[in-house]
């Protein structure tokens, strides 16, 4: 399998991913790092999931699933605003809670990287992640993503306004 290491694989969405997918988008707790105001429904997950094997060139985006070794999903890791003419594309990933800080995260992220550089031949990938989120941080920090800019005040949030730190992998 070409997306695998030690203890991590990617793998493109199955319709069986329909209950994890419920659970990992209507998580609240991580509603505010991608801008979201409202549940999903089961209807629109499942639309969802029968167009998720369109070409990344077509839909200018990719999500795959974050699986352990004992082919449990436990994550997922998109690519949006893929710009072929410019080779670039953002990146987010979340794993589930319960296995947060085990080292899938960075796993995943190495292997989607590698993915950016020898399959899709990005020139760069980016990442916006709030000022207050040091594991994420530290995470891109680690893969070689780089510093760029920070958004002052970018996310409004119940307890006031948050920072976001802009990130940049250059591939070689």
């Amino acid at each position: 399998m070409f997306l695998k290491a030690d203890q991590t694989y990617l793998r493109a969405l199955e319709p069986t991913d329909l209950d994890f997918l419920y659970s990992l988008e209507n998580d609240t707790s991580v509603w505010h790092v991608g801008n979201t105001l409202a549940p999903y429904s089961r209807f629109v997950l499942e639309q969802y999931l029968e167009n998720a094997a369109l070409d990344i060139y077509n839909v200018k985006q990719l999500r795959l699933v974050i699986c352990n070794n004992s082919n449990e999903a436990i994550g997922a890791i998109d690519l949006f605003d893929f710009e072929p003419l410019h080779r670039r594309a953002g990146v987010g990933i979340v794993i589930t809670a319960e296995y947060r800080g085990n080292g899938h995260a960075k796993e995943a992220l190495g292997l989607l990287l590698h993915y950016c550089q020898y399959k899709l031949q990005l020139h760069q990938v980016y990442c916006s992640v709030t000022a207050t989120n040091l594991p994420s941080i530290n995470l891109f920090t680690q893969a070689g993503f780089q510093q760029v800019g920070v958004r002052k005040e970018w996310l409004r949030t119940p307890d006031g306004w948050e920072d976001v730190v802009e990130m940049q992998y250059l591939c070689k």
